[in-house]
């Protein structure tokens, strides 16, 4: 459909000449290519190692090595214990010798129950020593009531 045909259809018939005159300055040269698409985004970093949350305090490396050990080779098994009392604080860490192993477990285990508990599974973020920690802070509102 023409410019005209589309601009009468719409009653815009004043504007015609406005328009006429954005859409072309708006519009690319005939000559010129478009751009191409955009790059893909780029990939996460590889990373072996998968963030264990939901685990039951009574679950120890040793349950947690058998429970992932079928995916391959697992090189590490870190759970979390609280300083005071020694117990575990629901969250570990599990390192698989590849990329790959640790997609096939993250995958096949995140939401099975463990020892009674659904783990969820995700890859470990990188330790951050020394950088700035930023903290959501919700506005204050003050009233005073005098």
């Amino acid at each position: 459909m023409a410019l005209p045909e589309l601009l009468s259809r719409l009653r815009l018939a004043p504007l015609r000449h406005h328009l006429r005159r954005s859409l072309s300055a708006a519009a690319p040269p005939p000559d010129e290519r478009p751009p191409p698409h955009p790059p893909a985004p780029p990939q996460p970093p590889s990373n072996p190692k998968l963030f264990v949350a939901g685990l039951s305090w009574s679950a120890d490396e040793r349950s947690l090595m058998d429970a992932f050990s079928s995916f391959g080779t697992v090189t590490e098994v870190r759970i979390m214990y609280d300083k005071n009392s020694g117990r575990s604080r629901g969250f570990g860490f599990v390192q698989f010798s590849n990329d790959y192993e640790a997609k096939c477990a993250k995958d096949a285990m995140d939401g099975k129950v463990m020892l009674g508990r659904p783990l969820r599974i995700s890859f470990a973020l990188g330790k951050v020593r020394g950088g700035p920690v930023i903290v959501p802070r919700l506005p204050t509102v003050c009233k005073f009531n005098i």
